[in-house]
């Protein structure tokens, strides 16, 4: 099976633990920390493998996971890190990110490799953490996860012609009469349920080998996921020249072009701007041959170059050489054929606009969501099991402003604060204040109500 679309799960390894030690040696009675720093996680590149054709290998394996470092040691000894994965896929596949759908690469030669998910950076060993003040600090960070990410890879074929035309139109007979390939081929539609790729010789002295696809028969409404079409629709995007074979044994050859070329402008217009060629096909047949020049006409009037042909009659049919020399023509040199006709290549960098400003605050449920890259690496850093390094977290969140944005959002004590994959309670040493403020003057106020209701003696109210 020619599979040309599949998703995958990436995950980048994680990063070593900082170490938390102690240098400890005889003739050393202080000799203070020593922990050493993580090894960075693994991280996933893609590269381009000129030996693939399809994406077959990845109709079973659809989860790449890196390796994770090792932690640091003492005496500041450096961690190991991640092993990286490198994944290799066909020339002409575009990656794209699974849920938002943005296109991450289009990759089309071998010198291309681009990095999917990155790997958690190593935590700091408490030897990194020796101040003036504090000199046997037992905080050490944690390592930080890997990037996670579900892409998905299209294949777009590099064919420079590309063979269109509604099904049982004779593209596969074509194909096997241009070059040696040896399609699947019958007297019925939908017998190419796969594309097909040949060579096309062009002469014994023309060193050009442009390459030709067999696309799968389009119907009318390939376009909106009709028939088999539509799964090969994107394949036409990187041909140089579309070659439309049209039957000219059918009731109305024209409308049958006119549909092609409808679903090809639903796609993408550009395809209708591409080079076209029209191969009016069995012409062997008595039926056909005999509107050859009414076809032929109708054709040109509507701007189109048409060749008749007959492929059932091989590389000796009729029209298979003429066919061959207006492809030959139509062709660009060798050197430009070495490089694909679509521009593409490309790896697309985005700014994060989160990273840009620090961190955002927004409500979520009943609490509220802190995002921002050093925060929530923070979050990941942190051992929070030991004080010390909850102690440093907390200084943080006050340091880069965190706590203050909180209190203008609205977030009071007892409010839930998530930041990252972690949930915290919020507890504000302003909110007891406001709140022991808020409760002596409520008892003051009560106060004064009930001696203002308190009678005298006389049976008159004190004031």
């Amino acid at each position: 099976m020619f599979l040309d679309v599949v998703e995958i799960h990436l995950a980048a390894g994680r990063g070593g633990d900082g170490a938390s030690t102690m240098r400890r040696e005889s003739h050393v009675p202080r000799g203070g920390p020593d922990g050493g720093d993580g090894g960075r996680g693994g991280s996933i590149y893609v590269t381009v493998d000129t030996g693939q054709t399809t994406l077959r290998d990845f109709e079973v394996k659809r989860r790449y996971i890196a390796g994770d470092a090792s932690g640091g040691g003492n005496k500041t000894s450096h961690g190991k890190a991640g092993r990286d994965l490198v994944i290799g896929v066909p020339p002409g596949t575009a990656i794209f990110d699974a849920k938002s759908g943005d296109l991450i690469a289009d990759l089309v030669s071998r010198e291309q490799h681009v990095l999917l998910v990155r790997g958690g950076r190593g935590g700091l060993g408490n030897a990194h953490f020796t101040t003036a003040t504090h000199q046997a600090p037992r905080h050490a960070q944690k390592g930080e996860p890997g990037e996670l990410r579900d892409v998905r890879f299209e294949l777009r074929l590099i064919a420079d012609v590309g063979l269109v035309g509604l099904p049982n139109a004779g593209k596969s007979t074509l194909l096997a009469a241009l070059t040696a390939a040896q399609p699947k081929i019958g007297d019925y539609a939908f017998t190419t349920l796969e594309p097909n790729l040949g060579v096309l010789e062009l002469g014994i002295d023309d060193g050009r080998r442009p390459t030709i696809a067999d696309l799968p028969g389009l119907i009318e409404g390939a376009s909106i996921g009709a028939g088999l079409g539509f799964a090969f629709l994107r394949h036409a995007s990187r041909t140089r020249v579309l070659v439309h074979v049209v039957d000219a044994s059918t009731p109305d050859p024209v409308r049958d072009a006119a549909i092609i070329r409808t679903e090809l402008e639903a796609h993408n217009p550009a395809l209708l701007e591409k080079t076209t060629l029209i191969a009016l096909n069995k012409l062997d047949r008595p039926e056909a041959k005999e509107r050859e020049a009414e076809l032929a006409t109708a054709f040109r009037e509507l701007g189109l170059h048409v060749l008749p042909i007959s492929a059932a009659g091989g590389e000796r049919g009729e029209g298979i050489a003429a066919l061959r020399d207006a492809l030959a023509d139509l062709l660009p040199d060798a050197e430009t054929l070495s490089y694909p006709a679509e521009p593409a290549g490309v790896v697309v960098h985005r700014i994060n606009p989160i990273a840009s400003v620090g961190f955002e605050i927004s409500r979520e449920g009943e609490g509220f969501r802190v995002r921002g890259k050093a925060i929530e690496r923070l979050v990941h850093q942190t051992d929070f099991a030991r004080d010390e390094s909850a102690e440093r977290f907390q200084h943080e969140l006050a340091r880069q402003g965190i706590e203050s944005a909180l209190r203008k959002a609205g977030c009071r004590s007892g409010d839930a604060v998530m930041i990252g994959e972690l949930s915290l309670e919020w507890d504000d040493p302003d909110d007891a204040s406001l709140l022991n403020a808020a409760e002596e003057a409520e008892a003051l106020e009560l106060d004064g109500v009930l001696l203002a209701a308190t009678p005298n003696n006389d049976g008159e109210s004190e004031g």
